[in-house]
């Protein structure tokens, strides 16, 4: 949430010439909702199921892939990603982190949340994120980002 990962996405796939995958547009194309109006009328339960079937569509060869930041949780999204994919954990201060996401009332994971919750909701997260084959520090210009992901990709 707030890394950066739909921006600096568009800006690899761009320069590598690869298609872009939205995998939280996509799910909003299926549903012709957006995510929290999703969130709100589905709940989470349903959102996560639609999340894992769809999942499949944005993990293409050769395309540039951006997955919500729950996505990877469920341990057989975490197994497909591991197989079909280079993964990149983009990660980001979370002081910077809020100062990104903090007032968007969008957000249906952070509604309602102090900083110190959400902070406590990314921290418990940084395991799995951990595991992606590759970490960026994602507190900077999403042009050196995407620089330093296209890198990674093609090695």
């Amino acid at each position: 949430m707030g890394s950066g990962k739909s921006t600096v996405g568009r800006l690899v796939a761009e320069r590598a010439g690869a298609p872009f995958r939205d995998l939280d547009r996509l799910i909003e194309q299926a549903r012709g909702m957006g995510i929290a109006e999703l969130w709100e009328a589905e709940g989470e339960p349903d959102f996560r199921r639609l999340e894992a079937a769809l999942l499949p569509e944005v993990l293409q060869p050769g395309a540039v892939a951006s997955l919500g930041g729950g996505a990877p949780l469920a341990l057989e999204n975490w197994r497909l990603i591991e197989e079909l994919a280079t993964s990149v954990f983009l990660d980001v201060p979370f002081k910077l982190l809020w100062e990104r996401i903090g007032t968007n009332t969008r957000r249906p994971l952070i509604r309602g949340r102090r900083p110190d919750e959400v902070e406590a909701l990314l921290e418990s997260r940084r395991p799995l994120y951990g595991r992606a084959t590759f970490t960026v520090d994602a507190g900077r210009d999403a042009e050196a980002i995407a620089d330093e992901v296209l890198r990674l990709w093609s090695k």
